[in-house]
């Protein structure tokens, strides 16, 4: 077992208990380090030309091992990371409509069948709506920025694995014909917590540009008794900030997707030393995004690189294969101070897509 497991003789005999040991023991025999696709885990300075499975290397034995160890606690519970899709949800305006039409029930002649479905309108947006992934094509980078008035230089583009443009997207109607969403594996592996919302800001919500700092990361980690755990590589995780009381359906106030805040840029940095697979907010972002920002009327949180007020974007997708998980549902799970669970994450496998909507859950023990 795991040295943070703490187990009463009663729970160590339960015979489902029993199993998920002898299970867990089993799986971290095994040799370590096999990819989901059968790599090697290796660390992203030495991820070969081309790679994209990113973080995701390190899925496998170890973080299926340490997700089993949650399994058949006492008291265990499964959390909804999701918020429900709805055509009166807050929606991007950086991605599109996002409109369900229902359309009416359709009887079949000469049977005694009837069903119902439903379909997305025209240029809806599904994978970066909602609570959703991207992928590594989501985001490319240029050696010197656009001005914004001459022709754009989208053929100049590169992206993780230092592919380019021409590799991943030759041209405008192209899927992404590398690091499309069809590459990212189940992602089965421990979810960290961290209660920003508590620790950072004193139980209120943190505010639009604020941003959660390494020094705030580490911070959390010891006031949620993690330090000696730490975040292991393989690990997703996932920072409460509170921005989430804006989440409205029907959303009315418009306040949600115009403004957020997000970790800062050293905060990416420090994950990504830390090969997590994923990071996810209760925000739209990940980035912290300023009051007006959007709009064009005021300029990025202090902090953030020139040139890149999606620095966080920019880190995680095109520098060391770190997926992005938006507009996640983390309420319940920092209520219940679950500080860590087994996270089963499963986008859908669409080729050279973006982005996916997702259903992610976390399962594990109130208080732990």
């Amino acid at each position: 077992m795991f040295p943070t497991d703490k187990m009463t003789k009663e729970e160590a005999m339960n015979p489902a208990r029993q199993l998920a040991i002898a299970t867990t023991m089993c799986i971290l025999t095994m040799p370590q380090g096999v990819g989901a696709r059968g790599a090697g885990t290796v660390s992203m300075s030495q991820a070969p030309a081309g790679d994209e499975l990113g973080m995701a290397r390190e899925l496998g034995p170890a973080t299926w091992g340490r997700c089993a160890t949650h399994l058949s606690r006492p008291g265990v519970k499964v959390y909804e990371l999701s918020h429900v899709r709805s055509n009166t949800m807050p929606i991007s305006g950086l991605a599109g409509p996002f409109e369900i039409k229902y359309l009416p029930s359709v009887v079949l002649p000469q049977t005694t069948h009837a069903f119902n479905f439903s379909v997305l309108t025209e240029n809806s947006s599904p994978g970066q709506q909602g609570t959703q992934m991207d992928a590594l094509g989501h985001f490319a980078y240029f050696d010197e920025a656009w001005d914004g008035t001459s022709p754009s230089h989208a053929e100049g583009g590169r992206y993780y694995g230092g592919l380019t443009q021409k590799d991943v997207k030759p041209t405008p109607d192209s899927p992404l014909l590398k690091l499309g969403m069809e590459n990212v594996p189940p992602i089965v592996t421990t979810a960290v917590l961290l209660d920003a919302r508590k620790h950072v800001n004193g139980g209120k919500p943190m505010s639009a540009g604020e941003v959660v700092t390494a020094q705030h990361l580490e911070a959390m980690l010891e006031a949620q008794g993690l330090r000696e755990r730490g975040i292991l590589p393989g690990d997703v995780v996932l920072v409460y900030t509170g921005w989430s009381d804006h989440y409205r359906d029907p959303d009315t106030e418009k306040v949600y997707y115009s403004m957020a805040p997000g970790l800062s840029y050293d905060a990416a940095k420090y994950l990504g030393e830390r090969r997590v697979v994923a990071a996810g907010l209760d925000t739209p972002f990940v980035d912290p995004v300023a009051e007006g920002q959007l709009a064009g009327n005021a300029g990025p949180p202090p902090g953030t690189p020139e040139g890149m007020p999606f620095a966080v974007h920019h880190h995680f997708l095109t520098q060391v294969g770190i997926h992005t998980l938006e507009n996640l549902n983390l309420r319940e799970l920092a209520q219940d101070q679950v500080s860590t669970s087994c996270a089963i994450i499963l986008p859908l496998r669409e080729k050279g897509g973006g982005g996916s909507p997702l259903r992610p859950v976390a399962i594990g023990v109130p208080g732990q």
